[in-house]
């Protein structure tokens, strides 16, 4: 690889709701970058391949997983992580609903769910438990069944649609 693929941009985000300016490496993640350059270690890196949704943060609102893209991508955009939903040292809703729901239990996967619930919560869309078990699907969990999640996603907000079944249709 030459010395040019190595070389670092000039990038400007804001990032959390703070103005961020400097160089990055063009091949390093956002994912590595987050945690390794800026030090916002809520996000986790697990399978670093896109499957298991733990690095999950919001570019322009969308969830997006960070492993999958280059800190250079985020020139311009607004990215937000774990950190940086709550507000005067309250928690987000959705992270009051999986606390009193006990939707988490290790912890790992935690973050990137939230994360997905956000951006769901922003499309202000109904959904049945089986589509919402579609929509978590892109976020592993290997300590729990599952229904707390959904019950904490029920308790944040995601409302299930009026006069639909259990599979949607």
């Amino acid at each position: 690889m030459d010395a040019e693929t190595w070389k670092g941009r000039h990038i400007a985000s804001t990032i959390n709701g703070t103005r961020w300016e400097g160089d990055v490496a063009v091949r390093q993640t956002l994912g590595d970058f987050l945690r390794e350059e800026l030090g916002l270690t809520g996000l986790h890196l697990g399978c670093e391949q896109g499957v298991c949704g733990a690095c999950t943060v919001l570019v322009g609102g969308k969830a997006i997983r960070s492993c999958l893209m280059f800190a250079v991508q985020i020139d311009g955009e607004d990215v937000t992580t774990i950190e940086g939903i709550g507000a005067d040292g309250e928690l987000h809703p959705v992270q009051r609903a999986f606390s009193e729901k006990h939707g988490l239990q290790c912890g790992f996967c935690t973050p990137g769910i939230i994360m997905s619930v956000v951006a769901l919560i922003d499309e202000k869309v109904a959904l049945s438990d089986g589509e919402l078990r579609e929509y978590l699907s892109g976020n592993i969990c290997r300590c729990t069944g599952y229904t707390k999640i959904v019950e904490s996603v029920r308790a944040a907000g995601v409302p299930e649609p009026a006069g639909r079944d259990e599979e949607g249709a």
